[in-house]
């Protein structure tokens, strides 16, 4: 079968789904419909906001659907009158079997990682946090269980000391819609083999659970690489961040984007903070210094700390923990 006569359904929320997207449209591939969530108010104006995807799929004029519900009867008619060939699924929700198997050639999904690796919602944060020096993207037949279906095309990405979780993530949005292609052309060819992962011993893998708040609280009794990974695998959002104490009350708080370590022999607590009140500020960890190099301070602007400094006259007297 021809890989461009396949009817297709795309599914997807983000940024990182729209590369993929617009690719699959720009090579001619025959996307049907667009699958996304319902619009919804957000920020402090509440203005309604539109996915990623359906911003994209409405200026490239594919037809958008928008169920509340993944097993509402109208939406699965919808999806059945489409007579679909193949779905894609790029983060988007976990789908209902009578959605995934409503393909006749199946659905399958991009994920950015080296599977079974990092199954999860966030994989790119945690290969950067963990300190890995590569990771991937995988395209895999969904099944009943989350991140575990059949493998059907994989690639590696080198993690470079420079990456963060901005530079490693437009990496493997690129490199993933390329793959979400060959994953394509693969299928409409047929006869192709996969890799299962449905028995594998969970113990041995690394997890890559959704990011909350507390997951960025910078925790300076670590070891400094373990620290400045944390930054950068939250770096630009949602950030890693430290209270920051003065005569042991929190007098607020501080956002850490960028730093820079030098590994010492320690004599001082961990949270203490060192700085000439000009130029640079580091904080104590256990094998040494974690300079601040970008920095938000509570109710400020990013900012270079050498700027920070110049309106920040008690740093002397600080401390983090």
């Amino acid at each position: 079968m021809n890989a461009k006569d396949l009817r297709i359904v795309f599914m997807g929320t983000p940024e990182f789904a729209t590369t993929s997207l617009r690719r699959l449209v720009a090579e001619g591939y025959n996307i049907v419909a667009v699958v996304t969530t319902p619009d919804k108010p957000a920020g402090r104006g509440q203005k309604i906001h539109q996915s990623d995807v359906k911003v994209a799929a409405m200026e490239l004029g594919l037809p958008v659907l928008q169920p509340e519900k993944l097993r509402d009867e109208a939406f699965l008619e919808q999806m059945s009158a489409l007579e679909v060939d193949l779905g894609i699924v790029i983060a988007f929700r976990m789908l209902p079997e009578v959605v995934w198997a409503m393909p006749k050639l199946g659905t399958f999904n991009l994920h950015a990682s080296l599977l079974p690796e990092y199954r999860g919602a966030a994989p790119i944060n945690w290969a950067i946090i963990n300190g890995d020096k590569r990771t991937g993207i995988t395209t895999f037949l969904l099944n009943e269980e989350i991140d575990k279906g059949a493998i059907i095309e994989q690639e590696a990405v080198d993690i470079l000391p420079e990456d963060n979780i901005g530079t490693l993530y437009d990496k493997l949005m690129l490199r993933g819609a390329e793959l979400v292609l060959r994953t394509v052309d693969k299928i409409a060819e047929g006869g192709f083999e996969t890799v299962e992962q449905m028995h594998i011993d969970e113990s041995t893998l690394r997890q890559a659970p959704k990011i909350f708040k507390e997951d960025g609280r910078i925790d300076w009794s670590r070891d400094v690489e373990s620290i400045h990974n944390l930054v950068r695998g939250l770096s630009p959002y949602p950030a890693a961040w430290t209270p920051i104490y003065k005569d042991t009350e929190e007098c607020g708080s501080l956002k850490v984007f960028t730093t820079h370590i030098e590994r010492a022999e320690m004599g001082v607590e961990c949270g203490t903070v060192k700085s000439d009140g000009k130029s640079y500020v580091a904080v104590a960890a256990a094998d040494g210094w974690v300079y601040l190099d970008e920095v938000q301070m509570a109710g400020k602007r990013r900012m270079a700390i050498k700027e920070l400094l110049l309106g920040w006259r008690d740093v002397g007297v600080v401390k983090m923990a």
